[in-house]
C-alpha cells in the first residue's frame, strides 16, 4: 500500500534534518520523495562511495557496517544518508538490506533543486546541521 500525500509529510516530518522547516516545506520535501521497494540482500549505500540519497524506512530492517564491523540495525522509522543532500562527503558505512524494504528517497540533485526554489528549506537545514556540530563540539 502506497502512501498518501499526508502520511509522506509525517514520514518526512520525522526527520531531525527537516525540525524546523514549516508545514508546507515538509510537504514540498515530501513530494520530492520517492516511495521503492527493495529486496532482502540489496546493498543501499557502499562506504566510500559518492552518496546520491537519503532513505527513512517504512517498513524491514537494514544492516550498518563500517570496515565491515556491524555497527547498528535500522527499522521502520529510521533513516540515513542526509549528509548526501547537503554535502558530497564519501558514505561513511555500508547498508543492506536484511529483509524487504520499503523506504522513502531523496535524492540529491531533487533536493538542490528544491532548495534552490525555496531557499528557506535551505536556511533552516543549514541551521539545523549547525546546531547538531556545535553540539558535537562540547
Amino acid at each position: 500500500m502506497r502512501l498518501g500525500k499526508d502520511a509522506k509529510t509525517k514520514e518526512i516530518a520525522r526527520v531531525p534534518l527537516f525540525s524546523r522547516c514549516s508545514k508546507r516545506e515538509l510537504a514540498q520535501i515530501a513530494g520530492i520523495a520517492d516511495e521503492i521497494d527493495l529486496p532482502a540482500g540489496k546493498t543501499l549505500t557502499t562506504e566510500g562511495e559518492q552518496g546520491r540519497e537519503f532513505f527513512a524506512l517504512l517498513d524491514g530492517r537494514v544492516d550498518v557496517r563500517r570496515g565491515g564491523r556491524k555497527l547498528d540495525i535500522l527499522e521502520a522509522g529510521d533513516f540515513f544518508g542526509e549528509i548526501a543532500l547537503v554535502s558530497r562527503v564519501p558514505r561513511t558505512a555500508t547498508v543492506t538490506a536484511e529483509t524487504p524494504v520499503r523506504a522513502l528517497v531523496i535524492r540529491d540533485q531533487e533536493f538542490r533543486g528544491l532548495i534552490e526554489r525555496v531557499p528557506s528549506i535551505q536556511t533552516k537545514v543549514l541551521e539545523t546541521l549547525a546546531d547538531r556540530l556545535a553540539a558535537d563540539a562540547l
